[in-house]
């Protein structure tokens, strides 16, 4: 009866993920260097992980890129290793 009532008022909702793009690869002014945090800070998730390429939509060559700019601002001490320091910057 339930699935009735849900026809009746417009059917199901689909869920339709919009494609993620590139945002380097869209964007040629932007670079990848370890000396820009705050590109680097979006990047990488509250306990100090890389994020996949599903989760930010960068393309597999700016993906590689991107790990080793952010591997040499960690060893530089411009990022931490975890994410305890991360949530005491804020």
């Amino acid at each position: 009866m339930e699935s009735y009532e849900r026809e009746e008022q417009g059917g199901e909702r689909h869920f339709y993920a919009r494609p993620k793009f590139c945002q380097f690869c869209a964007d040629k002014n932007i670079a990848i260097d370890y000396k820009q945090i705050e590109v680097m800070r979006r990047l990488v998730s509250d306990n100090g992980r890389i994020r996949p390429r599903r989760q930010t939509g960068t393309c597999a060559k700016h993906q590689r890129i991107l790990a080793q700019e952010i591997k040499r601002a960690r060893n530089i001490a411009l990022l931490p290793y975890t994410g305890d320091q991360m949530e005491s910057d804020r």
